[in-house]
């Protein structure tokens, strides 16, 4: 309640998203666990002035939604925004004929609204009966026949935008009667000849519409490895065989560049180290390449939603020298993680003849990469 006044929040969702290319509509896109439109409706069921939140969804999604999003009004949408929005407005026409609710209407793709905003908008819709977000434009607007406009004078709309029941009701009506359909729920309410307050929202408000609008979690990984050197071994550094008369002790194939790389790998996605996914005690590792562990590892995190940036990685041995060959780890790392070639780096370096590896004994690797979110979703109601 706001002084006495219901207020509903009312989140359109029902677009399929076509701008962002992928293969669910934007607003069930997975980011940090959880849809972006489980985001967006938590910052309105978090504003203890809000009594209610509605979602318009896409029909097919309806089932799902009520799953996902427990203790909110789901309701199908129509073919056009201005559709969905009016099946919402017409629910609660019928439990409030006289049309004192307040009515916070709101992209389901602006997540990073902020409960001041909110708020604002809503004291400005009780004030007023009608209330925007707005931000001031930054760039320089030219009018193709009027030259450049006074930017002082031009805001770029956001939403939430509020209205009293009765007017956002009234407004809608007059649309369809006329066969009008507007680009936001304030140009109807002008074209009734009430001009909307302006809340100044903010910059983070934006409306996520192409794939360059999705904030990815970024997230780093550091790795170690060690292995002795053996005489009767052969050595193995990036899935490159380097001539030489001794070779690292393991396992596996004792890649310890690659052993490395995939402990930073899997640190960043915070799913353990190599030893857990592929133990020693198991014989199908015996004698396998390291490269094709890392493939599984960069399936790992794939499936877990995450993708490789970039990764840097440091040999540390006193000899053999690894300058000829490290073209080839580099091509072979990028290879097995699907990247390209240019986001690896792969060095070597001495310790001077100091400590284990100065004196020939064995081998070691350290490593840091970054991986990065990728934007996953499927309908609510069929995951498992």
């Amino acid at each position: 309640m706001y002084s006495n006044s219901r207020v509903v929040a009312v989140i359109g969702a029902a677009g399929s998203g076509k701008r962002m290319a992928a293969s669910v509509p934007k607003q069930f896109i997975k980011q940090q666990g959880r849809t972006i439109l489980e985001t967006t409706v938590s910052k309105f069921t978090d504003c203890d002035f809000v009594d209610e939140v509605m979602a318009v969804v896409p029909p097919d999604y309806v089932d799902g939604c009520r799953k996902l999003l427990p203790g909110v009004r789901i309701i199908p949408g129509g073919e056009e925004r201005q559709d969905s929005i009016f099946a919402a407005i017409r629910q609660l026409d019928r439990e409030d004929p006289e049309g004192d609710t307040i009515v916070l209407i709101h992209d389901g793709v602006r997540p990073f609204v902020t409960q001041d905003t909110i708020r604002a908008v809503t004291e400005k819709a009780f004030e007023k009966g009608a209330a925007i977000a707005a931000v001031h434009t930054k760039d320089t607007i030219r009018h193709i026949d009027e030259g450049t406009l006074d930017r002082s004078k031009l805001y770029n709309v956001q939403t939430p935008q509020g209205f009293r029941l009765s007017l956002i009701r009234e407004a809608y009506e007059k649309a369809f009667a006329e066969k009008y359909y507007g680009t936001d729920d304030a140009g109807l309410v002008e074209r009734m000849g009430v001009v909307p307050e302006v809340v100044i929202g903010g910059e983070e408000n934006i409306k996520i519409t192409t794939p360059r609008d999705l904030r990815r979690e970024m997230r780093v990984g550091t790795g170690y490895d060690v292995h002795r050197l053996d005489p009767g071994r052969k050595l193995v550094l990036g899935g490159v065989l380097i001539p030489w008369n001794k070779g690292l002790l393991g396992h596996s194939d004792a890649d310890v560049l690659t052993h490395a790389l995939m402990d930073a790998m899997l640190g960043a996605a915070a799913l353990g180290d190599i030893g857990k996914w592929f133990p020693d005690s198991s014989p199908k590792y015996e004698g396998i390449s390291s490269i094709i562990l890392l493939k599984k590892v960069a399936s790992l995190l794939n499936d877990e939603g995450y993708e490789l940036v970039n990764a840097d990685v440091t040999v540390i041995c006193q000899e053999p020298k690894l300058a000829g060959y490290i073209q080839a780890m580099r091509e072979n790392i990028a290879k097995a993680t699907g990247v390209d070639m240019a986001v690896i780096s792969v060095k070597a370096t001495t310790t001077e003849k100091l400590g284990f590896t100065g004196r020939g004994e064995g081998i070691a690797a350290e490593a840091i990469c970054l991986i990065r979110e990728v934007p996953k979703g499927g309908n609510p109601g069929t995951e498992a």
